[in-house]
């Protein structure tokens, strides 16, 4: 913002995001060379607490950067044991079996963590290699020099709620400038959106395509549970509504992790993604295993679907986009943090050789051929028809279509080329008087959860002091357009009870409670209208996910 004076401080490289994209970056850097200024910028209150994953990680990527980091007291720990995979009916469930599906679906060998934990311990790593990490850093602006991306503007507090200018407690934030910026702001971030836009990066590329990823920890009773073992589940409740699945993972402590996954490309607008989840529990499979047990936390989370053929290119000058900022998310293995891993490394070493010989500014090119004909590449190439074949023809279909086109495609064969996506998730929203509006029962608050009890559970908090971080192009959409097309779909695909339609007066009006975000991303994804953008809050704020 012009007429602004901010201190700047120069790095060779600056890195957004305290993921594990962005983490592997900064450790790979100082690696390759202890000399490198490596500077890591995190809009959470600490490394880890905006970090959402289900997750079973696949160990390559951290087999890679840090061979021995058993040794070195990773939080990695319950190797899986078991793999279950379930079609699920209204009162029961079919178990598909393991041996029809290729061996990239196999999870032997592979860890259930939590993803906020291993983030937390790769930034101790990374600090004892000397990258500086500054955590409740809100990276709110790019700074340009010329056509370049020369850095960041961060630590911007202060801005008046109600009109957006300084006020009388701001503090301008300063400049991070790099030689490169690497941009790990995971699915759908403010700056790489921006970067995306402004060089046209997707221009070669298909619709981007997401799901919203929702997660509870519970306590369950000690005799139900079983260490290590996956489930993942698909059909009811969501049936022909829309697309997606369960995971429950049993880890430590006698916990488990319970999530439940909405592809955002429903066309029915009364769809109520939370509500989903929360009838989902009620199944007897799942009902039976979370009897006598108690909810410890809550979050959500978007999730990039849309693979191969949906990621941009990954560099303009003196940026690059690093793991799901890129969308590097292998769909039908619900799986993205070990390419997130491999992705940073790929960058840090295209950085190092181009600092090394004296650049700055430029396209990382070499980043981009690594991560084109590397092990990421491989990953994704393998599953690039899943998601558009469900897209398509449902549920059935994909489960044969696809599983005969990954197996091909173990092979070096494939059966349906590349399939394209077509719309963006927005652009396939119905309008509401084609569908009928859906019946959920009323959360009984022992299984089932309103989303307001729910968000507690994720320690969100936002400082009031501040403009709202959720900004609407037109603020007369909602009422005029949203609502008497669409039934205004914002109160049901918010995962945190963020937008309401309240009346006064005998009038609508829409209201944006944005103290309950957790910045899942899913308003800036799935508004009909593309009205709706997020950008970063004051930085420290959003949710607190101790564990997630």
């Amino acid at each position: 913002m012009t007429g602004i004076t901010r201190e700047a401080m120069e790095y060779d490289v600056v890195i957004v995001g305290g993921g594990p994209a962005g983490l592997s970056a900064a450790i790979r850097l100082k690696q390759l060379d202890a000399d490198l200024s490596v500077v890591l910028l995190e809009k959470g209150s600490e490394v880890g607490a905006h970090i959402l994953s289900g997750a079973v990680l696949d160990p390559v990527g951290l087999d890679k950067l840090i061979p021995d980091w058993r040794e070195k007291g990773a939080p990695i720990k319950t190797e899986v044991t078991q793999d279950n995979f379930y079609l699920l009916g209204p009162a029961g469930q079919i178990r598909i079996p393991n041996f029809p599906m290729p061996p990239l679906m196999n999870n032997h060998g592979n860890y259930i963590v939590s993803m906020a934990n291993v983030c937390r311990w790769m930034a101790s790593q990374a600090e004892a290699l000397g990258v500086e990490i500054f955590p409740g850093m809100a990276c709110s602006e790019l700074v340009m020099d010329g056509d370049r991306v020369a850095g960041v503007v961060a630590g911007e507090f202060g801005r008046d709620p109600a009109t957006g200018e300084p006020g009388p407690n701001y503090e301008p934030g300063m400049e991070l400038r790099g030689k490169y910026v690497f941009l790990a702001e995971g699915v759908r971030g403010s700056l790489t959106k921006q970067v995306i836009a402004r060089y046209k990066l997707d221009a070669d590329a298909q619709p981007q395509k997401y799901g919203l990823g929702m997660k509870e920890i519970w306590e369950i009773d000690p005799a139900k549970h079983r260490l290590g073992t996956v489930t993942h589940t698909m059909g009811w409740p969501l049936g022909s509504n829309a697309g997606g699945g369960s995971f429950i993972y049993h880890l430590e402590n006698n916990q488990v992790y319970v999530g439940f996954v909405v592809h955002l490309n429903y066309e029915n607008p009364h769809l109520y993604p939370y509500m989903e989840f929360q009838r989902f529990k009620h199944h007897p499979m799942v009902a039976e295993l979370l009897k006598g047990g108690k909810r410890i936390a809550y979050g959500a989370r978007a999730i990039t679907e849309g693979g191969w053929q949906s990621m941009p290119k990954l560099v303009a000058p003196g940026v690059a986009l690093l793991g799901c900022a890129a969308g590097m998310v292998n769909v039908p293995r619900i799986k993205g943090n070990h390419n997130a891993m491999l992705s940073g490394m790929d960058a840090a070493e295209a950085a190092f050789v181009a600092i090394k010989a004296g650049r700055a500014g430029d396209e990382l090119a070499d980043y981009e051929t690594l991560v084109r004909t590397g092990p990421i590449a491989a990953d994704l190439k393998k599953v690039r028809n899943v998601k558009p074949l469900w897209s398509r023809f449902g549920l059935v279909a994909s489960l044969l279509g696809g599983g005969i086109d990954m197996w091909a495609n173990t092979f070096g064969l494939t059966v349906f080329g590349t399939l394209k996506h077509g719309k963006t998730d927005a652009a396939a929203t119905g309008k509401a008087r084609d569908f009928a509006p859906i019946d959920y029962p009323k959360p009984d608050g022992v299984l089932s959860f309103d989303r307001l009890t729910n968000v507690a559970y994720s320690a969100t908090n936002h400082n009031e002091d501040q403009p709202a971080h959720l900004k609407l192009r037109d603020a007369s959409i909602p009422i005029a357009v949203n609502l008497p097309e669409y039934a205004e779909p914002a109160q049901r695909y918010c995962p945190a009870g963020v937008y309401e339609v309240v009346t006064e007066g005998g009038q609508p009006r829409f209201q944006i409670n944005f103290q309950n975000c957790v910045h899942c991303k899913t308003c800036d994804i799935k508004d009909p209208s593309q009205n709706i953008v997020w950008t970063v809050p004051q930085g420290g704020d959003g949710p607190n996910y101790p564990n997630m």
